[in-house]
């Protein structure tokens, strides 16, 4: 599945993703952003297992082991635009905003805002086809959630 989704992200213009390579697609971007800083910390991990396990129903290792694949997936894929262009095509635009709001959950796990995620969610949204309002209020969302 890492070469597959590997050759469609390196494709000129990407074909739609399966189920399977979107939950992949989804992962890596979880990853890169949990990544973005330097510090990929227990709390981002935990979360983005936690978010790939909810979102998807997977067992806890079943959300460990995406992640692990993820994490080799964003080592190789350093074109944001190729990556988040082959998402957007699989993900409807109103679904994008709750993929937004799972980016800035482990962005914001930590505890700790940080300027280089604030910069990666804002590319990442600009490329998702999310604008900045959108992407604001996803992140309040978030912070609202967590203070519960």
């Amino acid at each position: 599945m890492l070469r597959s989704l590997l050759a469609k992200l390196n494709q000129a213009e990407p074909t739609p993703m399966a189920e399977d390579e979107s939950r992949l697609a989804l992962a890596v971007l979880l990853v890169r952003v949990g990544r973005s800083d330097d510090e990929f910390v227990a709390a981002e991990v935990e979360r983005v297992e936690t978010i790939l396990s909810l979102r998807f129903g997977l067992t806890s290792q079943e959300a460990k082991t995406l992640r692990l694949e993820a994490e080799e997936i964003e080592q190789n894929v350093s074109d944001n635009v190729r990556f988040t262009r082959a998402l957007k095509h699989a993900v409807p635009l109103e679904d994008r905003v709750g993929l937004v709001e799972a980016l800035w959950e482990v962005a914001l796990a930590d505890e700790y805002r940080d300027d280089i995620e604030d910069g990666f969610l804002r590319l990442v949204c600009r490329l998702l086809g999310v604008n900045d309002r959108e992407r604001a209020f996803a992140r309040q969302r978030v912070i609202a959630m967590t203070k519960k």
